[in-house]
């Protein structure tokens, strides 16, 4: 199951488990930063990073927040999903 919280979307098990998340602290009023993705390793490979991403994508979308990617993960991600890069204001390189 998928759940947005304040700064973060998570991906839970049946029990409450969260085995997934990506984290997006608010810079100001309506722009947040995606600076980290994390999936527990029992299930990486498996598009659940994606689908995280998808999830925490379309809940900035309803809700006319602006993005910037700071995480590795999320620019290669938005590079492969430019139907979501209309949000984007800012990728950092980060090397």
């Amino acid at each position: 199951m998928f759940k947005v919280e304040e700064n973060r979307t998570i991906y839970l098990d049946d029990k409450g488990n969260i085995l997934g998340e990506v984290d997006y602290p608010y810079i100001s009023s309506n722009v947040v930063d995606v600076n980290h993705t994390y999936v527990d390793i029992s299930l990486r490979g498996k598009g659940i990073a994606s689908l995280l991403l998808t999830y925490a994508f379309n809940y900035f979308k309803e809700n006319n927040i602006k993005v910037k990617c700071s995480c590795t993960y999320a620019i290669k991600w938005i590079n492969n999903h430019k139907e979501y890069s209309n949000l984007v204001i800012d990728l950092v390189n980060i090397s």
